[in-house]
């Protein structure tokens, strides 16, 4: 019932902002930024990216152990004037430009919570597994010009664990118009208290379990971040992409047993082939 709920919300979405669609034919990709992908070329109808990213993070939220992961990259997409609809990996969703200084986004997508084997060390036994969820992600940003060479960005995740919030502030590097060069922004986030405790907060039970003490906390400041994008072409059909972030927690997530680390953070490096 939560997919039907949030593809009947991406539709209405849609339809509401379909009335004031503008085209824009001088811009090659939907939104000029190489952290939102764009496969089509600027043409209606479809366009495939099909690759491999390896990244070197941390193995849970919090956690100071650190391992690689190989994950897909690339994604199927439909594009229809401004409009891109879009299946990536875990996410569905439609994504459209309105005016050429608002883009919005809304999809439903897959998180897969976390398991006790999560920690090679140990350090998350006794607290049991988080359930696998269905999530909400609603995102809207707003460049101060065409270009898109500084942006704002407003993010909302939403699920039966709780919601997630984010304010960002960005900035574009190099002129192309396809999607590609780089890119450098700055983010605030925020947590309910539900999200908080589903990630560093331990019950009763799994402090009895575990050892650790009992930990509940409140919404609100949960980390300030900085995240780095870079996506190029390097022949007709080949493109690699990179992404470096850090995150430093607030207080009240570093105070949580679970936290071992004040910061997380994660690098990766990927290539995909676009069809």
């Amino acid at each position: 019932m939560k997919k039907f709920a949030g593809l009947a919300l991406i539709l209405l979405v849609h339809v509401f902002f379909a009335q004031t669609a503008m085209g824009n034919d001088s811009r090659t990709a939907l939104v000029p930024l190489p952290s939102i992908d764009d496969f089509t070329r600027g043409e209606d109808g479809w366009g495939f990216g099909l690759g491999l990213s390896v990244e070197y993070e941390a193995a849970y939220e919090g956690s100071d152990e650190f391992e690689f992961e190989v994950d897909p990259a690339g994604a199927v997409q439909w594009r229809s004037g401004d409009n891109i609809y879009y299946w990536a990996g875990e996410a569905l969703g439609w994504r459209g430009l309105r005016s050429e200084t608002w883009f919005f986004d809304a999809a439903v997508a897959f998180d897969e919570g976390r398991e006790e084997g999560d920690s090679d060390d140990g350090r998350l036994d006794g607290l049991g597994d988080n359930d696998e969820t269905t999530e909400l992600v609603l995102q809207a940003r707003r460049a101060f010009d065409s270009d898109w060479r500084y942006w704002l960005d407003g993010r909302l995740t939403a699920s039966d664990d709780g919601s997630l919030g984010l304010i960002a502030v960005g900035r574009r590097f190099g002129d192309q118009t396809d999607g590609t060069g780089q890119e450098l922004s700055l983010a605030v986030v925020f947590h309910d208290s539900d999200y908080a405790n589903r990630d560093f907060g331990i019950n009763s039970e799994q402090s009895a379990d575990s050892g650790l003490a009992e930990t509940d906390l409140d919404g609100g400041f949960r980390s300030i971040g900085v995240n780095y994008n870079l996506r190029y072409f390097v022949s007709e059909n080949w493109q690699i992409l990179g992404e470096a972030v850090y995150e430093h927690y607030g207080s009240d997530v570093r105070d949580s047993p679970i936290a071992r680390s004040d910061y997380e953070a994660e690098v990766g490096i990927g290539a995909v082939y676009v069809f």
